[in-house]
């Protein structure tokens, strides 16, 4: 790991801004590696000097969003032949297909929101929303908006901690805890704000 911030350090300390989006842009696609490499190290090189903290941030959001388009783009145009073509032998009927799709068309913007923070699934969340055919502002905006709340607090611990590993795990733990209830909380939220208008629309 030590090896990968290291080579991560120097990517974005030779290529600049245009390294963290790089980089970024890849992490946010289908290439699983962490966001943790880019934006820590982005932070500690800020902390240095070497790098504007704000305009790392703005990059880091930049480059999330490029990957994610580049997801939701792949299923925009191929994802619901795909699926459906081979989904049959899964058990994915057009019948719960559009049950899917109702869902995301209804909730997509809250779940692109929320899922952008949770490492894992942050890369994935693109693809049902190009799936279904999201509009286009809207991902963008949620999208962005998920990515800016984990890309700053990544460059804020790198900034702030620097090169203490063993600190940032700490940290980083503490923060996906709070990051999990902060959901949770939001989600029960939501249901009671959506549910109403339901109703009413029915």
């Amino acid at each position: 790991m030590q090896e990968t911030i290291n080579f991560i350090i120097d990517i974005a300390s030779s290529w600049g801004y245009i390294g963290i989006i790089v980089l970024m842009t890849l992490e946010s696609c289908f290439i699983p590696f962490p966001s943790e490499v880019v934006m820590i190290p982005a932070g500690y090189l800020a902390h240095k000097g070497e790098l504007n903290l704000a305009l790392s941030i703005i990059c880091g959001i930049f480059g999330s969003v490029l990957g994610a388009l580049i997801n939701y783009y792949i299923c925009f145009f191929w994802g619901k032949n795909f699926v459906l073509k081979w989904g049959k032998y899964f058990g994915i009927t057009e019948a719960k297909f559009a049950k899917f799709e109702a869902f995301f068309n209804k909730h997509g913007e809250f779940s692109t929101f929320t899922c952008r923070l949770l490492p894992g699934i942050r890369q994935y969340i693109s693809m049902p929303a190009g799936l279904v055919k999201m509009k286009l502002l809207n991902f963008i905006v949620f999208t962005a908006l998920g990515s800016g709340i984990w890309v700053s607090i990544l460059a804020f611990l790198g900034y702030f901690i620097g090169e203490n590993e063993e600190l940032i795990k700490i940290y980083l733990h503490q923060i996906l805890i709070a990051i999990v209830i902060f959901i949770i909380i939001a989600s029960i939220i939501y249901i009671k704000i959506k549910k109403p208008f339901s109703k009413e629309k029915q």
